[in-house]
């Protein structure tokens, strides 16, 4: 009869082990390990780290095998959990054993079936990977439209043949409320729907960040670069890593670092990266060259404001799927006055409905009305760079061929930096756009105008006065 405690029944294992091994690899190896639970011939092991399971699986699995077969039976297997601190690499489920990850291989005989070869295991059979996709970010759910066309399409191309494709990376960039959380999301639900096997991981950089620091911190703390050593090793075995809001990594070279190692991993595997960012490759500063040159190996797609029918499109998905009933002029109404983004676009509709709820009354015309002119009264205005242009010149008293000239009067190159660096400031354009609307100027002179004109404001109260000014009457209604 097979004793059912585990920790007897490992204590019979290390004794076994002791005695074929020598020493200081028991000590290093074997000691350190609690049996965690014996059910149904499964034992399971805490180790200390990925690192700890990799070395006894390529050094000792065939004896650990035998050992486990003579203690427990023919159908013994073996599952260790790597504790991993803080919720580590991994994400958990809910209900999973708090601070670990399980991580499953087959003793010998148990794995007679593999390939039809008793003596050829199979070794780290599955990670378990929680993707960390919200099912409502589904590509059904992505209403699409010229602001969003090609970005879908290249998403819609990776789900089917992820990696082996002309988008690696798909960098998707754009303001916020645009759908770069969703799109990026629906590419990973669609790629684990068609194929389920695929490693999928959705992760915001702010997040990996932590991890990153976490993983530092305590290779530094307790002088074990395994530490580090784990955290490149769990995301080199994704096979779809999607990371959110890249230009969180600016001025963090550390985390650059690692991520440069990951991202050419992941590539030269032929395996998949996408990535989101409120702004272009090129506007992103911070970040490493090595880096910004894998950013633009892919496509890079914008996601830019939708239309009026794409707005009164994407109200008409989200009434439908609350199952909420609002009026069609209502729709009409909010997609006509909202313009900013989706996420305020959704927000008014959930507010609005809301209202009608708590207060027991129907939706009207006037409702929806008062409830946008307080929320959206700010965005009336649309602000756009040629109306910067057009303030700044009257501001300072100058005409627009006089703005645009290629002079370097002091005065009107202080108010085309102005110029910029509200465009910047105020918009959601590029850089490189900017500057081709400005006078006809590259990216890089952008950059330093921009920078020039927060240098002058932080010393200089009078210009700071100025620049206040000029912002309140672009943001004014006309």
């Amino acid at each position: 009869m097979i004793e059912q405690n585990h920790t007897a029944v490992w204590d019979r294992c290390l004794a076994i082990i002791r005695d074929n091994i020598p020493e200081e690899s028991f000590k290093t190896w074997f000691a350190p390990i609690k049996p965690i639970s014996l059910e149904d011939s499964v034992l399971t092991l805490e180790v200390m780290s990925d690192f700890v399971r990799e070395q006894i699986e390529a050094n000792f699995l065939d004896l650990l095998g035998k050992v486990l077969r003579r203690e427990i039976g023919p159908l013994a297997s073996l599952v260790y959990k790597v504790r991993i601190a803080n919720g580590g690499y991994i994400s958990q489920k809910q209900g999973a054993g708090h601070g670990y990850t399980n991580r499953e291989i087959a003793a010998p005989e148990a794995a007679a079936d593999y390939n039809g070869n008793p003596y050829l295991i199979p070794g780290l059979r599955k990670l378990n990977i929680d993707p960390q996709l919200n099912p409502q970010y589904a590509m059904s759910n992505f209403i699409e439209g010229d602001c969003n066309r090609l970005a879908r399409a290249a998403g819609e191309t990776i789900a089917a043949r992820p990696g082996r494709n002309s988008f690696n990376p798909l960098f998707i960039y754009g303001g916020p409320g645009l759908g770069k959380t969703h799109l990026s999301q629906a590419i990973g639900i669609a790629v684990k729907e068609r194929f389920p096997d695929k490693q999928v991981l959705y992760v915001n950089a702010n997040t990996f960040l932590n991890q990153y620091m976490w993983a530092a911190s305590a290779a530094r703390n307790n002088h074990d670069s395994n530490q580090i050593s784990d955290f490149l090793r769990f995301y080199q075995l994704i096979d779809v890593l999607i990371i959110d809001d890249v230009q969180e990594f600016a001025d963090k070279k550390g985390t650059q670092n690692a991520f440069f190692h990951i991202f050419n991993h992941l590539h030269q595997s032929g395996k998949q990266l996408v990535l989101t960012s409120d702004r272009p490759p090129v506007d992103l500063q911070g970040l490493d060259q090595r880096l910004l040159s894998r950013f633009k190996w892919g496509l890079s797609a914008e996601l830019t404001v939708p239309s009026y029918e794409t707005r009164l499109a994407i109200l008409k998905a989200k009434a439908l799927s609350e199952g909420v009933d609002v009026p069609e002029d209502i729709l009409q109404l909010i997609a006509r006055k909202v313009k900013t983004n989706i996420r305020e676009l959704e927000g008014i509709l959930f507010s609005l409905t809301a209202n009608a709820t708590f207060s027991k009354k129907e939706i009207t015309m006037r409702m929806a009305s008062e409830l946008i002119d307080k929320i959206v009264e700010q965005h009336e205005v649309e602000i756009s760079v040629s109306r910067i242009q057009s303030v700044v010149c009257n501001y300072f008293h100058i005409t627009v061929d006089q703005f645009l000239s290629k002079t370097r009067k002091r005065e009107i190159v202080q108010a085309r930096q102005i110029a910029m660096y509200l465009s910047r400031s105020l918009t959601k354009t590029s850089l490189s756009s900017i500057g081709a609307q400005l006078g006809g100027k590259d990216h890089a002179t952008v950059l330093h105008a921009c920078n020039t004109v927060s240098d002058l404001m932080d010393t200089d109260r009078s210009f700071r006065n100025y620049v206040v000014d000029i912002e309140k009457q672009i943001t004014s209604a006309e």
